[in-house]
This record gives C-alpha cells, sequence and structure tokens, in this order.
C-alpha cells in the first residue's frame, strides 16, 4: 500500500504528524491515521512527529499519554524526539490569543452550551465541541459584559468571523491544496462553523489555536488525517492568515467504521488496541486488517 506516493512534496522535505489527545487508549481509527501520515513521511524520506494535544486539562491523563507511545511502538511506528506536549506550550498559544485579541477580532461570549443547543433549536446529545460552536453573535453590550465580569462568570473567546473578514480583506484569497479523498484546490468557507470558541476565560487558548502555532512551530508540510476534520480546515486557514502563519498541505483520509457503520470514537467505547492486544491479536494482523504491509 504505497500511500506516500501520493504526496510527494517538491517544496521541500514532506513532513507530517500524528497529534492524538490523551482523552482515552487509541482505537483502530487512530492506528489507521497514525499508519496512514508515517507511512507517507517514510516513503517520502521525511519526517514524522508525534505530537500530544493535552490543552484540555480535564480530561486529558498521563496513562492515556504513556498508552499512546505503547499502542504506537507495538503498531512498529517511530517518531521524532522530543515529543512535543501542548501543555508545555502554553505561553505560546496565549501569546496567539493576545495577538489575536489586539486585532480585535475576538469577542467574549458568556453564553453556555445549553444556552447555545436551545438557539439552535436542539437538545444537547453528545460531547463533540462542534455541536455548540455553529454560532454568530457578538459580544454583550459594554454594561452587561462588565457586569457579568465583576461576578466572575466564565467565558469563552469566540473568533468573529464579520471581524476577521474585514482585516484580512475577504475569505476568497485563503486557499490550500488538497491530496486527500477529493484532490484539489479548496477555498476557505468558515461561515458554516460560525463564531468559533478558540479559547476560554479559565483554559486560555484552545485546540484550533494551538494545532496552527504547532503546525508552524514544527514545520509540518502536509497535515494528514481524517475526512471528519476537514470543515475545520477552513478556520485553521483564517487563522493561519491572522497570525501570518504557513499554509500546509492537507490530506484527509477515509474513516474506520465499526459494525454499526459509525466512525469508531472514544466516548462510545470503541475497542482500543489496549483490548486487541489483551485477546492475543498482533500488531501485524492489525496492519494487515487496515490495509499496511507488515512492519
Amino acid at each position: 500500500m504505497r500511500i506516500g506516493a501520493a504526496f510527494r512534496y517538491r517544496g521541500g522535505m514532506f513532513a507530517t504528524r500524528f497529534a492524538p489527545s490523551p482523552t482515552g487508549r487509541l482505537h483502530l481509527g487512530h492506528a489507521f491515521s497514525a499508519l496512514t501520515a508515517w507511512m507517507a513521511a517514510r516513503e517520502t524520506s521525511g519526517r514524522f512527529v508525534l505530537r500530544i494535544e493535552d490543552t484540555d486539562f480535564t480530561r486529558c491523563r498521563p496513562e492515556y499519554e504513556a498508552g499512546a507511545y505503547e499502542d504506537l511502538a507495538w503498531l512498529g511506528l517511530d517518531w521524532e524526539t522530543p515529543v512535543r506536549r501542548q501543555s508545555e506550550h502554553r505561553p505560546d498559544y496565549d501569546a496567539a490569543l493576545e495577538t489575536l485579541r489586539d486585532q480585535g477580532v475576538l469577542y467574549r461570549c458568556f453564553r453556555t452550551r445549553k444556552e447555545l443547543m436551545a438557539l439552535a433549536g436542539a437538545a444537547p446529545h453528545g460531547d463533540d465541541p462542534a455541536d455548540a460552536q455553529a454560532f454568530t453573535g457578538g459580544p454583550a453590550p459594554a454594561d452587561e459584559e462588565a457586569e457579568r465580569l465583576a461576578r466572575g462568570e466564565a467565558f469563552a473567546w469566540r473568533l468573529s468571523l464579520r471581524a476577521a473578514e474585514a482585516r484580512l480583506g475577504g475569505f476568497d484569497r485563503l486557499t490550500w491544496v488538497e491530496e486527500g479523498l477529493e484532490p484539489g484546490p479548496r477555498r476557505a468557507a468558515p461561515q458554516m462553523l460560525g463564531d468559533m470558541v478558540v479559547g476560554r476565560k479559565d483554559i486560555g487558548a484552545g485546540y484550533v489555536i494551538a494545532s496552527v502555532v504547532d503546525d508552524a512551530a514544527q514545520g509540518m508540510t502536509h497535515i494528514v488525517r481524517g475526512v471528519d476534520l476537514a470543515p475545520i480546515t477552513s478556520m485553521q486557514r483564517v487563522l493561519q492568515a491572522l497570525l501570518d502563519l504557513p499554509t500546509p498541505v492537507y490530506r484527509h483520509h477515509r474513516l474506520i467504521l465499526g459494525p454499526d457503520g459509525r466512525r469508531l470514537a472514544k466516548r462510545d467505547r470503541a475497542a482500543t488496541l489496549a483490548d486487541l492486544r489483551e485477546r492475543g491479536v498482533t500488531a501485524q494482523a492489525v496492519r494487515k486488517q487496515l490495509g499496511f504491509a507488515p512492519a
């Protein structure tokens, strides 16, 4: 399975990454994504980076991070060291958040998840952050905001698409190259995501900012990930433009589905790689099942 052949990069050394969040053990979907990225780097004599995206300190656990290393090594993968852990680079992300505040493209949103779902005419049904992000609004009136801040109320920092579009002179010029399931040029359409949450009062900058900052800091030329993350690319492209960061090539691959036809997810308690090991399944069998040659 010569996945890497589709990734020949003429602009310099190919560099990609696998970036799990240690909120649970890895499953077959993670294995497929990691192997896809690793093979692409290996067959192009490029770089493969493992990044630990542990910005959510309420759900991330050291044992899950250790488990990710164990699972990936079991599959036969290797990676550059030291591994970048996002929890160790918060000043970088908060500096980016401060830049966006200085640009006037952020506003405080005091609405709760329940309130946002009510506005959308739906009840909360999962833990996917995207469920409550398709919201376009604006800051509360100055006096109301001052009162809420004085009371110490929690808030999220939202990126105002209206302000961002004005600052960038429109979104039409924001493009990137897709090399995945439907290859070709793409143009940013962040409107479908609304004014996305990019940070919170209690934790600072969130995943979306951290990922674009890290991709630039680590010199990533290609982002290899599941097609379920394709919609977020438009917002990442907006952030790259606002923060004056380079734009990688994106490659979104198919998802590994469970017996019920749904994508595998930690919250649905999909069978983990650790579970498979305990049952006596070998790494070679997993690689073969996913369409990869033995290590």
